[in-house]
């Protein structure tokens, strides 16, 4: 990464303008971000970027150079192989692109489970990271779409530089820039079409963070992070796409520490406190308060932070659990289990349920698991009635749950005591200790779930005995009214 300087000197001379309140700085923990000079008041514009320094597939001159017709026939606006090719082509233009010293402020290497070895990706071992990561996707697409085009194109790209500039390893590091720094900014205007000698900025697929309309509108903002999505073949156009957004990118982010926002206008993007700022604080955006496995998995850090229970970890973390958890516990008849999976993925239930913080058992798991055992009657009715069982729970379904919950904590290598034990090493590799932390958040989450679920039984039976209780001096008492009757 280039000088921070370098990079403000070019960010306004390129129009962009910088509050004298905000400064940039090394942070212990979470490396360069943004500081606070002097207090600063809530609404305040931090910065001001010019929609023509986003860096995306409409600001780039490459999709026009090699010709719009053949860049969507190539499938390079699907997903974010286009403007990964765009930022290495821009790369390669050294100084005459004008994204350069942008560019050169980019982190070139992450930590990241993308590049970690396969010793080191089995400490996530039980986790969905590893099954999230995506890299024979990727590859693929840099072998069937990237490549070929690179390779079509020597006066675009000039034979000496496809071995420095186009390779597997770029394509990597490309792809995780914009997975850890790219935001979803609105289109300027989603109707007009794309200029020969220029077009609006940000009109591509997918992103790392999300833009609010702007300052004055109060709908809900457009939600970030919707990656690429290679198996939708769709042409058409979205009225938000990802890009390069310099200088915002600079910002660390924290659960629940949120002090600024991004906010989009029709000529400039603003970064504005949400808050008030003191002097010498941090000023933070953010990635939405994610749970543990995606903050290490797009971003390569983990949040540690404390807890209601007394230990630290992430306030956001959550257990996904497959719906193949319920079918293994269950173990219903092949065929029936094919055909009401089927059937509830078509009524909108997903194939994986989420087991958050709070404890509370999933709704979708206890309808799908009411789903898996209903009779054959049953099921004929729920299907002519085209809906799914209600999230009704009961003992029997509790012990269903907590027998999903006990397989699920089974998937990981070792035990929670085991991990915390291990914790305790101040020693251990960045990338180990960042596994144990997510693992630890999860065993958690299962642990104490199954707890509750033990206590809902308890006070269940204690619920079962009182009304025992009650009914039987109630009987007793009928049978001697009788008696005395006669």
């Amino acid at each position: 990464m280039s000088d921070v300087s370098e990079l403000l000197t070019w960010f306004q001379a390129s129009g962009g303008s910088l509050d004298s309140s905000v400064g940039f700085t090394e942070f212990p923990g979470c490396g360069r971000g943004a500081v606070a000079l002097e207090d600063i008041p809530k609404g305040h514009v931090l910065f001001k970027i010019p929609r023509e320094i986003l860096l995306s597939t409409d600001t780039s001159t490459l999709p026009r150079r090699i010709g719009l017709d053949r860049w969507r026939e190539a499938k390079m606006h699907i997903g974010w192989v286009g403007i990964i090719l765009c930022m290495m082509w821009e790369t390669a233009q050294g100084p005459s692109s004008i994204w350069s010293k942008y560019l050169e402020s980019l982190p070139a290497t992450f930590d990241t489970p993308m590049f970690w070895s396969d010793l080191e990706l089995e400490q996530l071992a039980g986790t969905s990271v590893v099954g999230k990561l995506g890299k024979a996707d990727a590859e693929r697409d840099f072998k069937g779409k990237l490549l070929p085009m690179v390779q079509s194109r020597p006066d675009l790209f000039p034979l000496e530089t496809i071995p420095i500039y186009y390779t597997l390893g770029i394509y990597h590091v490309m792809g995780s820039r914009i997975l850890s720094r790219s935001f979803d900014v609105e289109k300027d205007d989603p109707e007009e079409e794309p200029e020969e000698d220029g077009a609006p900025a940000d009109t591509s697929l997918g992103s790392a963070m999300d833009v609010d309309g702007p300052q004055d509108e109060t709908e809900s903002p457009h939600e970030g992070d919707s990656e690429p999505d290679d198996d939708s073949e769709g042409d058409e156009e979205e009225p938000f796409g990802v890009s390069m957004v310099p200088l915002a990118d600079m910002l660390n982010a924290r659960y629940g520490s949120e002090n600024a926002k991004l906010f989009y206008e029709t000529d400039d993007l603003r970064m504005v406190s949400t808050k008030s700022i003191k002097a010498g604080e941090q000023i933070w955006n953010t990635y939405g308060d994610l749970p543990n496995s995606e903050l290490l998995r797009r971003y390569g850090h983990v949040d540690m932070l404390p807890l209601p229970t007394g230990d630290l970890g992430n306030p956001g973390d959550v257990v996904e659990i497959s719906a193949d958890f319920a079918v293994a516990v269950l173990r219903p008849d092949e065929t029936v289990t094919k055909a009401r999976i089927d059937w509830w993925l078509e009524q909108g239930g997903d194939d994986v349920v989420v087991l958050e913080s709070d404890l509370e058992v999933p709704e979708a798991l206890v309808s799908l698991i009411r789903l898996l055992r209903l009779t054959s009657d049953e099921w004929e009715k729920a299907v002519a009635k085209d809906k799914v069982p209600k999230p009704k729970i009961d003992n029997e379904i509790l012990d269903v749950v907590r027998a999903i919950f006990e397989r699920r904590l089974k998937e990981y290598p070792t035990t929670l005591a085991d991990d915390v034990a291990l914790l305790a090493n101040e020693t251990l590799p960045l990338n180990k200790r960042h596994a144990l932390i997510v693992r630890i958040g999860e065993k958690r989450i299962l642990e104490r779930a199954m707890q509750k679920i033990e206590s809902q039984r308890v006070d269940a039976r204690k619920g079962d005995s009182s009304r025992k209780r009650k009914t039987q001096p109630e009987e007793e008492a009928g049978r001697m009214s009788k008696t005395r009757r006669h």
